[in-house]
């Protein structure tokens, strides 16, 4: 996976939609191999960057392909699910998800959770690239309609999508935390 070109372009993309800054601390929940954590590594350099992966492979691939940034405390992995996130002492500024928000129990709850992990102002991005046979541009289009109506629902606002044109097309959702108003 993390060898295919359109992973790379794909991760890439959100994290440069996501809007990095040095010093964010940032989770990324299904890290796969990794891509997207050094990528985040490499534009949070004095910042945090979180990951939790379900899948004990996935934190070993992730592991290795970001150990300098491990070693240096700037990454850390955990082995973990959506619904068992760990306690993070302060506010996160950002937070990833690809492809993995439609194997969550209860989307809605669970970003109501990482809303709340959020800064007021904190921005999230969820991203999909439907695998089904004959995925379109449409079903991709659904897709995100999907994501943004869940997190409509979780209570996040200034809700976008953008498309990268990949075969199939790729969504990714994008939102902000709050500044005011009940959390």
């Amino acid at each position: 996976m993390a060898h295919r070109r359109s992973n790379q372009q794909r991760n890439r993309w959100v994290v440069s939609l996501l809007d990095v800054q040095p010093t964010d601390r940032v989770l990324e929940i299904g890290f796969g191999p990794g891509v997207a954590i050094s990528e985040l590594a490499g534009r949070a350099t004095r910042g945090q960057v979180y990951g939790i992966d379900h899948s004990e492979v996935m934190v070993q691939q992730a592991s290795r392909r970001n150990a300098a940034a491990i070693n240096a405390h700037r990454v850390e992995l955990v082995h973990a699910s959506v619904d068992q996130l760990p306690n993070f002492d302060d506010p996160l500024d950002a937070v990833l998800a690809v492809n993995s928000v439609g194997f969550w129990p209860d989307p809605v709850e669970r970003l109501g959770r990482l809303r709340r992990l959020l800064r007021p102002g904190g921005r999230i991005a969820l991203v999909t690239q439907p695998r089904s046979p004959g995925a379109t541009r449409d079903t991709t289009a659904r897709a995100a309609q999907e994501l943004q109506d869940l997190l409509t629902q979780a209570g996040f606002t200034k809700i976008r999508a953008e498309i990268l044109d990949l075969d199939p097309p790729v969504a990714g959702v994008l939102a902000d935390n709050p500044t005011d108003g009940p959390s």
